[in-house]
């Protein structure tokens, strides 16, 4: 009888023990419910799944674990760009007042730290008797870009059409970029940019540039995330003046928001030019002369510097 007894409890031991191993790693009937289910309640909508297995599920919508955001467009595909398309800027420095609201646009939209600007607007004067103009000056995204052909990581890269971007993921902080660009378009995050956190958890995206990264360059992208939605860049949209046209070189049409212009004849009848093209380096961004300007040129920054001085 004891060694019956002694059998038995063994036998009852073991069996619990192996229902609270079960119990601890089994796998759910639904893998998708809460731990809690009284916090959630069935909301009766059920939403077709695949599972681990390969067979088709059906599951409450209320059940569902957020994900974490990806990026909308996988990094090959952003890194090849949008087919068909050669993305053109035009800039007509007679309309420019210098407001910076396209600047403003472009810091809020890819979270730039607030030392640091990827638009720049110059007070410019061709010689000593002509007049003063502003220059807003971007990324060239050059047909024959320098940055690229320096990078040793291939973390700067030139799509197919047309627009030069920078993938932060592999950016190693050498700088040979910047260094071989003449347009001194490009800065580096000395310090930790500052985004949001929900922005900074985010991974990293080729086509909007955000969240900046301590350590790797940052530079106008001409926002392809906006025009693969059939939408303009930040700063054209921003620009109260139509200063910015953004548009595509093959359909030789450029637009600011509110005028829309035949390219080729915008660029023969008003003069256009493309900065150093001396270099070779084959801009993407052409200008238009500051001649009859719809503004006098007024230079208030160092009195409201002086203001809060």
């Amino acid at each position: 009888m004891e060694t019956k007894d002694n059998s038995r409890r063994e036998f009852i031991a073991a069996g619990l023990l192996a229902g609270l191993a079960l119990a601890g790693c089994s796998a759910k009937k639904n893998p998708f419910e809460p731990d809690t289910l009284e916090e959630v309640k069935p909301s009766g909508e059920m939403v077709k799944l695949l599972s681990v297995d390969g067979k088709v599920i059906e599951v409450d919508k209320a059940f569902l674990k957020p994900v974490p955001e990806l990026p909308a467009i996988p990094n090959d595909i952003a890194r090849k760009g949008i087919a068909g398309k050669k993305f053109v800027m035009v800039i007509d420095l007679s309309r420019c007042k210098s407001l910076k609201k396209c600047q403003a646009a472009c810091n809020h939209m890819h979270h730039i730290h607030p030392g640091q600007n990827w638009i720049k607007v110059y007070p410019m004067q061709d010689a000593e008797h002509t007049a003063p103009y502003w220059e807003p000056t971007t990324c060239m995204h050059c047909d024959e870009p320098p940055c690229v052909k320096v990078c040793p990581v291939d973390a700067t890269f030139k799509r197919q059409d047309g627009i030069v971007l920078i993938d932060s993921d592999r950016c190693i902080g050498c700088r040979f970029c910047m260094a071989a660009c003449p347009y001194s378009s490009r800065v580096f995050n000395w310090e930790d940019p500052g985004v949001p956190e929900d922005i900074a958890k985010q991974p990293y995206s080729c086509e909007t540039s955000v969240p900046q990264k301590k350590g790797t360059v940052g530079k106008c992208d001409f926002c392809p995330d906006m025009a693969r939605k059939g939408e303009l860049p930040h700063c054209v949209s921003a620009c109260p003046n139509g200063v910015f046209a953004f548009g595509d070189m093959n359909e030789d049409t450029v637009t600011n928001g509110s005028e829309t212009f035949r390219f080729s004849d915008l660029i023969r009848d008003k003069a256009g030019y493309r900065l150093m093209e001396d270099l070779g380096t084959k801009p993407s961004v052409y200008y238009l002369p500051p001649v009859n300007r719809n503004f006098p040129f007024e230079n208030n920054e160092g009195k409201e510097e002086g203001k809060h001085s």
